[in-house]
């Protein structure tokens, strides 16, 4: 079994206009047309069988629709879709009970294109509301094109919302942090703190990838591949690729997402 807990898709009136700028900015090529029908053609192809689609808040005012969306695409067997929120939004916090009322299991927040700081205090209800509510957060985590000169979380500022909120679940993208492996590997590994594997081929060394499950915990890593911008298939090779028992590979490909997305 395979889920894949990180991937990307768009309404279809606006994924055509979304997938080039994100091109653009990432100088990277698609795998997918960027629509929810394309990605589940897409896993049907690849051998996932279920996906959790992120969707990103990146302005206030984007805070419903996007969120709509989320609800309109979650079926909870083959897409779970998590919603988002923006701290500049007023209803911000109200939106997070309306997500988890309609089954949302959690939120994705991306602090590079939201432009925000996940230490501003303006942040702290909401991950108080996510800990009260029991919605987990995935983060993007480490460097990001679209702000190459400002990385906004790094593994001591996630280490400090852990010691502030030690009941809010966070999900870091990219192992822990998009070209920050070393220190990953030195502040983050053996926190408990959960990650995923997306966009992790071809950029993270298959020795350090080990070194980092292994220090971590399979049990504390998720498998993803970041699709469209990785195939799942190639990401799930190169996980298969790594020098890992059965059981921390069965972790990471399904049995920890099962537990998390409270599949049956």
């Amino acid at each position: 079994m395979l889920i894949d807990f990180h991937t990307h898709c768009f309404p279809d009136k606006l994924a055509d206009k979304a997938l080039p700028k994100l091109m653009e900015s990432g100088h990277s090529n698609p795998y997918t047309d960027g629509t929810c029908g394309d990605l589940l053609r897409k896993m049907d192809d690849w051998g996932v069988d279920a996906a959790v689609c992120l969707n990103i808040a990146t302005a206030p005012r984007q805070q419903f629709n996007v969120n709509e969306f989320a609800i309109s695409i979650n079926d909870c067997k083959r897409i779970f879709a998590l919603g988002s929120v923006h701290i500049d939004n007023d209803d911000c916090e109200n939106e997070l009970y309306r997500l988890q009322e309609a089954g949302v299991r959690g939120i994705k927040l991306h602090p590079d294109y939201q432009d925000i700081d996940i230490l501003d205090r303006r942040m702290f209800p909401i991950y108080d509301t996510c800990a009260e509510l029991g919605l987990f957060c995935v983060f993007h985590a480490g460097w990001d094109p679209v702000s190459p000169h400002k990385t906004r979380v790094t593994p001591d500022r996630v280490l400090r919302i852990r010691q502030f909120f030690p009941r809010f679940q966070m999900i870091l993208g990219h192992l822990g942090g998009l070209g920050m492996w070393d220190e990953v590997e030195s502040r983050l590994a053996g926190s408990g703190i959960l990650m995923d594997t997306a966009y992790t081929r071809g950029l993270l060394a298959p020795e350090q990838a080990t070194r980092i499950i292994r220090r971590h915990g399979a049990e504390n890593v998720l498998f993803g591949s970041d699709c469209p911008w990785q195939s799942s298939r190639d990401t799930a090779d190169f996980i298969d690729s790594l020098p890992l028992t059965s059981e921390e590979k069965d972790r990471i490909f399904y049995k920890n997402a099962m537990e998390l997305l409270q599949m049956q």
